[in-house]
């Protein structure tokens, strides 16, 4: 018997994309799956898109927010909503290639492993090929720490193995501090090498902007990882190092 999976998905002002996200997701080879869309009480027309989509496919399940209140309680409302055992994560502007649900189901199993993730390609804006990002093959606790392996895209997590875990509040970087949570408890997992999703590069994302990246890398290991001051400045610089960021 196939288990559910539970996608979460955060949106905010979509519309240029997010029917192209339902539709990787509808075209999933593995069928046993819920779509649990969080809004973050967009102003444009996003929420009928979804609605649209809702009239004639009852795996999607939508949730606005009262008021605009960042990634992370959009996704957590989806995470508290879901009613399956696999938890895996596709924001409002990537798409998954239709394989990656299979593989990743199977992969889990196959390894016995609570936690996984792939490589991913990457496109821009208007959905051109622009890159690659290979997956680690083994990653660790103390390597995640350091550098954040693992694109949103491509996480998924048992929740028989783990229960539900939920993303720290912040307003940025709350992804790679949740699969810190997860790595402190399985300590050690496998990743798929193939790509299994394809990753939009947009000019306003936080990896844009290195003041921000900077704040709340250091916000992970002070606030969500109480790593204490001179622990957590050791360790932003260890991955500015890592990312080659030059602080002045």
């Amino acid at each position: 018997m196939k288990e559910l999976v539970s996608i979460i998905t955060p949106t905010y002002n979509s519309e240029l994309f997010i029917k192209e996200t339902i539709n990787s997701i509808l075209m999933q080879s593995y069928d046993n799956w819920e779509l649990l869309i969080t809004d973050d009480c967009s102003t444009d027309n996003t929420v009928s898109l979804i609605e649209d989509f809702m009239a004639n496919e009852n795996r999607i399940k939508l949730f606005v927010l009262t008021e605009n209140s960042g990634a992370a309680i959009a996704r957590n409302n989806s995470i508290e909503k879901a009613s399956g055992k696999y938890i895996a994560f596709c924001d409002s502007d990537d798409l998954w290639f239709p394989n990656k649900l299979f593989t990743q189901i199977n992969f889990l199993i196959m390894h016995d492993l609570a936690f996984t993730f792939s490589g991913y390609k990457i496109c821009n804006e208007l959905g051109d090929i622009i890159g690659e990002k290979s997956a680690i093959e083994t990653l660790t606790y103390s390597k995640i720490l350091k550098n954040n392996y693992i694109g949103c895209l491509t996480a998924i997590y048992d929740v028989h193995k783990l229960e539900k875990i939920y993303m720290p509040l912040l307003r940025n970087r709350q992804d790679w501090a949740l699969w810190i949570i997860i790595m402190k408890k399985v300590r050690s997992t496998k990743a798929i090498m193939d790509p299994l999703a394809l990753y939009r590069d947009r000019n306003d994302s936080i990896s844009s902007n290195k003041i921000k990246m900077i704040k709340y890398t250091w916000l992970i290991y002070f606030k969500v990882l109480r790593f204490g001051v001179v622990k957590s400045m050791y360790f932003t610089l260890i991955y500015l190092l890592k990312k080659s960021i030059k602080v002045i």
